[in-house]
């Protein structure tokens, strides 16, 4: 059974796709099989491994909306190992075409059963908001990766997240847990980024990854290129900390396993 996890968070431009993307790339290089489901309408993540979005014929919102099978829209990626089923602008249909659905926020659990068998780890990247993109993510989840920037309010979009999670929990999927906390954008020599990341790892605990993603231009560069940082320049910070974050989430994955 593959592990099902969605990076989410409410707040934007917090290394959210970034994370999804190059930490699904670090997996495959480790060997696993790894699936990136873009639920963003921006499809950020579907460019960001390369693929042209304008060119898809078949992507996420065909098969939420109208039943196409996977193998007809997943994608290879030049990373070995990592497939992906791409997002295009269609999906922000999918917000108002899904009102009166029944049981609309199960259409994505309910779709994953049918290939997860496929993968040792499915990453959903979620859009920053908490619509019925996001539910459906969270709903078919069983677990979810939270990015956090290190800022100012930070905590409070954090709070606000949880929240959002636990009325998941309570309605929708109990068995939905939290995977870990991601510091990102962490600039040592700024204060208020220590003191954020120091607030976060006293209230979180064991929840926050030890590792740190930094800010760093390689990581800001990639995208544009449509490579995972791992593959544009493995020697920069940024690739080196999304390695270490790979091998670190294998070894919780491994804990929580016993």
């Amino acid at each position: 059974m593959a592990m099902i996890v969605a990076v989410a968070n409410q707040k934007g431009g917090v290394g959210k796709t970034t994370t999804a993307v190059n930490l699904a790339a670090g997996l495959a290089l480790q060997g696993k099989r790894v699936l990136l489901v873009d639920m963003d309408p921006q499809g950020n993540a579907t460019s960001g491994l390369g693929i042209d979005s304008r060119s898809l014929g078949k992507t996420v919102y065909n098969c939420l909306i109208n039943f196409v099978k996977f193998e007809e829209a997943v994608q290879n990626t030049e990373v070995s190992g990592l497939s992906l089923l791409p997002a295009n602008s269609d999906l922000a249909g999918a917000e108002i075409e899904l009102v009166n659905i029944e049981e609309r926020e199960k259409l994505l659990r309910n779709y994953l059963k049918g290939f997860e068998s496929l993968f040792d780890i499915i990453f959903l990247d979620c859009p920053p908001a908490l619509g019925i993109l996001t539910v459906n993510a969270l709903v078919a989840a069983r677990s979810v990766l939270i990015p956090v920037q290190c800022e100012y309010y930070a905590m409070e979009g954090l709070s606000r997240l949880i929240g959002s999670i636990e009325r998941i929990q309570q309605s929708l999927n109990p068995g939905l847990t939290i995977e870990g906390i991601v510091l990102t954008m962490f600039d040592v020599r700024n204060t208020l980024a220590r003191q954020v990341a120091d607030q976060v790892r006293e209230h979180f605990k064991a929840l926050v990854y030890q590792t740190t993603i930094p800010r760093n231009v390689t990581l800001a560069e990639a995208p544009s290129y449509g490579r995972p940082v791992l593959l544009y320049n493995m020697a920069s910070a940024g690739a080196q900390s999304y390695l270490s974050l790979a091998k670190e989430f294998l070894s919780h994955g491994e804990k929580s396993a016993r």
